[in-house]
């Protein structure tokens, strides 16, 4: 059982979604995003997701766009990742790398895999990769022991979320809006008929991501979700704040909103 297997099995004993928080690494310094990482874990984030900062972020919203930039322009390398990983990790709380694929593909599946795991990583999220596509990863990931999260949509077919459902491992990750990610007014109605779909063919945990900003929202989700997925709101707190001390405080308040949302207070 992986260290995300064992949440969900706390997660669900407590009564509870899981609380997932994002931030990319490199942004806007290494230390910085492990600083803020750490900030959000002691708000009562559950599960970390690393961001690895591409050029290229098509399915990106402007704010985590914003701050991938930044770690490139700041000297951001895809090797900067694991240490990232390996501090978030010793916080206690499981850690896996959220990417797109080409990063990985050129680094090398293998070895990306090695030292993902060596740093105490527990998997990756692949949006831009299909498990049809995914083999060279999945043999990886079988061998280092590292957990696999898909995305589906709500465009996805019922065959294609069996399929992804059945090669995804730790949680599968639900898109609940079409398009680009970005904090939201509202959550997407789309999510609760997405998430009902995918019962009917896994009894996996499902994490639900794009658009939840604030407590109000993740305890909506919570309510037909087994993990709140929380990203471009977070790395806002560190893209508008003034100065480091005041985003750090900021990730911390959001982190205790949002997970007073997932424990349905």
């Amino acid at each position: 059982m992986s260290a995300v297997d064992e949440l969900f099995v706390r997660t669900r004993d407590e009564n509870r979604a899981a609380l997932v928080g994002y931030l990319p690494a490199g942004f806007p310094t290494k230390a910085q995003s492990i600083a803020g990482i750490e900030a959000m874990v002691d708000g009562g984030v559950d599960l970390v997701e690393v961001g690895l900062p591409y050029s290229d972020p098509v399915m990106d919203g402007p704010v985590i766009q914003a701050a991938a930039e930044q770690a490139l322009a700041a000297g951001f390398r895809v090797s900067d990742v694991f240490d990232v990983v390996a501090a978030s990790a010793a916080t206690g709380a499981p850690t896996v790398i959220m990417t797109y694929w080409n990063p990985v593909e050129r680094y090398g599946v293998e070895r990306f895999a090695a030292d993902l795991a060596a740093a105490g990583g527990s998997g990756l999220i692949t949006p831009d990769l299909t498990p049809d596509e995914a083999g060279p990863w999945i043999d990886a990931s079988e061998k280092y022991g590292l957990d696999r999260t898909f995305l589906v949509a709500p465009s996805s077919t019922d065959e294609r979320l069996a399929m992804t459902a059945e090669a995804s491992s730790g949680f599968i990750y639900a898109t609940a809006v079409m398009g680009v990610t970005g904090a939201r007014e509202q959550t997407s109605s789309l999510a609760p008929e997405l998430v009902s779909r995918l019962r009917q063919v896994t009894d996996k945990p499902v994490g639900v991501g794009l658009g939840v900003s604030n407590g109000a929202q993740a305890r909506e989700v919570a309510e037909f979700a087994d993990a709140v997925i929380v990203g471009s709101a977070l790395v806002r707190c560190l893209l508008d704040a003034p100065d480091e001390s005041a985003g750090l405080d900021a990730i911390r308040t959001l982190a205790r909103d949002l997970r007073a949302g997932v424990e349905r207070k």
